[in-house]
C-alpha cells in the first residue's frame, strides 16, 4: 500500500478562510478559483507592481468598466478592449471622436456602455495632462502608495472584506475627479491600486503573496523624469 503524501487531498493541511488549493495543492485566494485565466491573472498580475503607463491606463480604465459587473467578465473581454482602444495608448485614444464612440457602442467584444466608453476617451486626455505635470501616470499614481503603518498587520479574509476603499484611494479619487477624470470613485481607485501593486491584498497563506512582496522589494518607484 502506498503511504499517503502531502498531495493527497485528505492529508493536506487545512487552509485559512478565503483560500483554496488546486490539484497540486497550491494555495490561492478563493476569488480566482473559477477559471485558469482567472488564476493566471491572480498569480502573475494582481498585486504585482507596475510602472508602464500603458498598462496603468488599461488597468484604471478596465476597473471603471468593471463597476457593476464581475471582474471575470472584464478579464474575458480584455483582448477585445485592447483592440477597441488602441491597446490603451492614451495618445491614440485621446483623439477618438463621436464616430469612434458610435462604433464602440456596437462592439460586442467589449462592454457596450456609452458612458464608460466616453469616460475612457476623456480619461485618455486627462492622462496626457498628468504626464505634462508629473512626467508619467506611473509617477503620479505611485505618490499614493500607503505607508506600511497604514496597512493591516495581517491580511486575513475578514480583514480583506473591510478593504473596499482606503484613505489613499479616497485621496487619489478626489484628486483625479478634480482634474476632470470620471468613473474613478474611491472603490474603483482602490481596485486599481490592488491591480497595479500599489497594495498587496493577497491573503496570508496565498502562494502569490510572498512573490508580490518580493517584486515590490525589487521594484524601483518611478521618478518624475521617467
Amino acid at each position: 500500500m502506498t503511504p499517503p503524501t502531502a498531495q493527497d487531498p485528505a492529508h493536506r493541511p487545512a487552509l485559512a478562510d478565503g483560500l483554496f488549493a488546486d490539484e497540486a495543492g497550491c494555495p490561492r485566494c478563493t476569488w480566482c478559483q473559477a477559471t485558469p485565466l482567472y488564476r493566471h491573472y491572480h498569480d502573475t498580475e494582481w498585486g504585482f507592481p507596475v510602472a508602464d503607463d500603458r498598462r496603468l491606463f488599461e488597468k484604471i480604465c478596465l476597473e471603471g468598466f468593471q463597476s457593476g459587473l464581475s471582474w471575470l467578465t472584464i478579464l474575458n473581454k480584455r483582448e477585445g478592449f485592447r483592440a477597441a482602444f488602441a491597446n490603451f495608448d492614451a495618445e491614440q485614444v485621446a483623439v477618438f471622436g463621436p464616430a469612434e464612440v458610435e462604433r464602440l457602442v456596437q462592439d460586442a467584444a467589449i462592454v457596450r456602455h456609452r458612458g464608460k466608453i466616453e469616460s475612457t476617451i476623456n480619461n485618455a486626455r486627462r492622462v496626457l495632462e498628468l504626464r505634462r505635470e508629473f512626467g508619467s501616470l506611473a509617477h503620479y499614481a505611485w505618490r499614493y502608495e500607503p505607508a506600511a503603518t497604514d496597512r493591516p498587520e495581517r491580511l486575513t479574509r475578514e480583514v480583506a472584506r473591510t478593504l473596499s476603499t482606503s484613505p489613499a484611494s479616497v485621496a487619489m479619487s478626489k484628486d483625479l475627479k478634480k482634474r476632470g477624470w470620471s468613473f474613478v470613485g474611491p472603490t474603483t481607485v482602490y481596485a486599481f491600486m490592488q491591480a497595479m501593486g500599489l497594495v498587496n491584498d493577497h491573503l496570508e497563506g496565498c502562494h502569490s503573496r510572498p512573490a508580490a512582496l518580493a517584486a515590490r522589494e525589487a521594484f524601483v518607484v518611478p521618478r518624475a523624469d521617467r
